[in-house]
C-alpha cells in the first residue's frame, strides 16, 4: 500500500511539474527578440522549473550531512528559481483567465444580439400582409407595364377615366405586394442568420457570466468580483508552483531515501559455536548423548549413564544501535543524557565505524527497545541512568590526583 501511494504521488507531482515547466517555457519563449532567442529563454525557464523540484532533495541532504555552505547555496538557488517560476505562473494564469473571461463576454454579447435579432425579425414578419412570391408579383407588374393603358396613363401619372384609375390602383397594389414580398425575404434571411449564429454555440446556449466561478464565489463571500478573480489567479499559480516544487520530495518520502538500515542476518548464529556455524551453517543442531561411567556400589559398569545435552541457544546478531550501546554507553545512577547528545555521539561513532547513521526518529525507537528509561524534562527528552563512557573517563581524569615528578 505504501509503495502504491508513493507511485501515485510521483505521478501526480510529475503532472504538476510538466504543467509548470510548460508554463515557464511559454513565458520564456515570449521574452526572446527573435525565434532563436525565445527558444533559449524557453528552455532555460523549463530547466529552472525542473531545478526547483530537485533542489529540496539537495537542500535537506546538505542539512542532514551538516554541509552548511551547500545548504545555503541550495536555498539561494531555490529562492531564485521559485521566484522566477511564480512570476511566470502569475502571468500565464492571469493572461489565460482574463482571455477566457473576455471571450465568454464576447460570446455572451453575440448570443444575446442574435436572440434579440431573431425575435425582432419574427415580430416584423408577423406584421406583413399576405403576399405572393416575388417572381409572381414581378411578372404581374411587367405585364401591367406592357399594356396599352400603361402608356395612355403615362405610367399611371395621368389617370382620368374610371378604367384608367382602376388600372393604376391595380398596379400600385402589385407594387405594394412586391415590397412586402421583398421585405419578407429580407426578414427570412435575418431569421436564418440568427438561427445559424445561435446554433454555432454549444448546445444552443452560452454562459451569461464572463467568469461563473468568480461570480459564484463573489456572491457567497460578498467580496468584489475583481478581487475574487485576482485571488483565484494567485491560488492557481501557487497550486502549480508549490505542488511541483515539493511534490516529488513528499512522494519520495514514502521510501525514506535518507535512511539506511543494517541488513538482517540471513540465518541465526550460535554464540558458543560461531566458527563452526560459519564453516557449516546448514548442519542441524540435535541433542547429544554423553556417556560416563556410573559411580557407587550399585552401579552397573556395563550400562554407562547417558546425559542429554540441550542444543546451544541461537541469538540474533547485534545491530549497530546495540553495538553502540555496549561500546559507548554505561549505566550510572543519577546521570542522564539528552536525546540530542546521545544521537550526536552515535553519529560520531558511526563515522569512525564507517557506517551510515540512522535517522534520529529511527535511532530513538531502536534505542528505546534496549530498556533505557526515558523522560521529558524541561521540554527536552532525556535518557535516565546512563552516561557516555567518554564523559565518565574525562571526569575520572579530572578528579585523579596530580603527581609531581622531580628530576634526579
Amino acid at each position: 500500500m505504501r509503495h502504491a501511494l508513493g507511485v501515485l504521488g510521483i505521478l501526480a507531482a510529475g503532472v504538476l511539474l510538466v504543467v509548470s515547466a510548460a508554463m515557464n517555457y511559454r513565458f520564456g519563449l515570449s521574452l526572446g527578440k527573435t525565434e532563436f532567442d525565445g527558444q533559449i529563454y524557453g528552455v532555460a525557464s523549463a530547466a529552472a522549473d525542473c531545478m526547483k523540484a530537485l533542489v529540496p532533495f539537495f537542500l535537506f541532504a546538505a542539512i542532514k550531512n551538516r554541509a552548511w555552505s551547500q545548504a545555503a547555496a541550495s536555498m539561494l538557488v531555490w529562492t531564485v528559481v521559485m521566484a522566477y517560476s511564480l512570476t511566470s505562473a502569475f502571468g500565464h494564469a492571469a493572461l489565460n483567465r482574463f482571455d477566457v473571461a473576455g471571450q465568454r463576454t464576447h460570446d455572451s454579447n453575440v448570443y444575446k444580439e442574435a436572440q434579440a435579432d431573431l425575435a425582432s425579425a419574427r415580430e416584423q414578419l408577423s406584421w406583413l400582409p399576405q403576399h405572393r412570391p416575388i417572381m409572381a408579383v414581378k411578372a404581374e407588374i411587367e405585364g401591367l407595364k406592357g399594356s396599352r393603358r400603361w402608356r395612355t396613363t403615362k405610367a399611371c401619372t395621368d389617370a382620368t377615366i374610371r378604367k384608367s384609375i382602376a388600372f393604376c390602383d391595380s398596379y400600385r397594389a402589385s407594387v405594394a405586394e412586391l415590397a412586402s414580398a421583398e421585405k419578407a425575404a429580407a426578414l427570412d434571411a435575418r431569421i436564418v442568420k440568427a438561427q445559424t449564429t445561435l446554433a454555432s454555440f454549444d448546445g444552443g446556449t452560452v454562459n451569461t457570466q464572463a467568469d461563473p466561478q468568480a461570480a459564484v464565489l463573489a456572491k457567497l463571500t460578498g467580496v468584489d468580483l475583481e478581487n475574487i478573480q485576482l485571488a483565484m489567479t494567485v491560488f492557481i499559480a501557487l497550486l502549480l508552483e508549490i505542488g511541483s516544487a515539493f511534490g516529488m520530495y513528499i512522494a519520495f518520502s514514502q521510501w525514506r531515501i535518507y535512511e539506511r538500515h543494517t541488513p538482517a542476518a540471513p540465518s541465526m548464529a550460535s554464540v558458543s559455536t560461531a566458527a563452526a556455524a560459519v564453516a557449516a551453517p546448514e548442519a542441524p543442531q540435535v541433542p547429544v548423548a554423553i556417556e560416563r561411567p556410573r559411580s557407587g556400589a550399585n552401579d552397573n559398569p556395563t550400562e554407562p549413564e547417558k546425559i542429554s545435552v540441550a542444543p546451544t541457544r541461537l541469538v540474533a546478531p547485534e545491530n549497530d544501535v546495540e553495538r553502540f550501546y555496549k561500546e559507548k554507553v554505561e549505566t550510572q545512577d543519577g546521570s542522564s543524557l539528552t536525546a540530542t547528545t546521545l544521537y550526536e555521539d552515535y553519529c560520531a561513532w558511526c563515522e569512525v565505524q564507517e557506517k551510515e547513521p540512522l535517522a534520529l526518529p529511527t535511532f530513538g525507537r531502536e534505542f528505546g527497545e534496549l530498556g533505557v528509561q526515558k523522560a521529558k524534562i524541561a521540554g527536552r527528552v532525556r535518557y535516565i541512568g546512563i552516561a557516555l563512557k567518554s564523559e565518565v573517563g574525562l571526569k575520572e581524569d579530572k578528579n585523579a590526583p596530580a603527581f609531581s615528578v622531580k628530576a634526579a
